[in-house]
């Protein structure tokens, strides 16, 4: 079974466009603040954040011109909140992430 570093490097391949990024940086603490929202009863503001951010999700993929990566696996939907808190944590520290070829390194070892 393959490893997070595989799956993460396949959700970063299928999320290279700036735009796709910024709104899937959006679009995701959005769907996680909603949810949390309706298990605390805000109805209204629980579904709207939670459909709002899954409109932001589905129009970066447009943007890209590809599936979201949910398509492939439910594994996904578990991947794309650590991925975007990767990209934020990289971002704030100014540190770049390994090319694809190094985690597919790393994960063979």
């Amino acid at each position: 079974m393959p490893g997070l570093a595989h799956y993460m490097a396949q959700y970063d391949h299928e999320h290279s466009s700036l735009w796709n990024k910024v709104l899937h940086g959006i679009g995701i603490p959005l769907i996680f603040a909603g949810i949390i929202l309706l298990l605390f009863l805000k109805w209204t503001w629980g579904s709207s954040f939670f459909v709002a951010g899954w409109l932001l999700l589905l129009l970066g993929h447009k943007v890209e011109g590809n599936h979201p990566a949910f398509f492939q696996g439910p594994i996904y939907l578990l991947v794309g909140p650590i991925w975007v808190a990767k990209e934020v944590w990289n971002f704030l520290t100014g540190t770049q992430p390994p090319a694809a070829s190094d985690a597919q390194k790393t994960e063979r070892r």
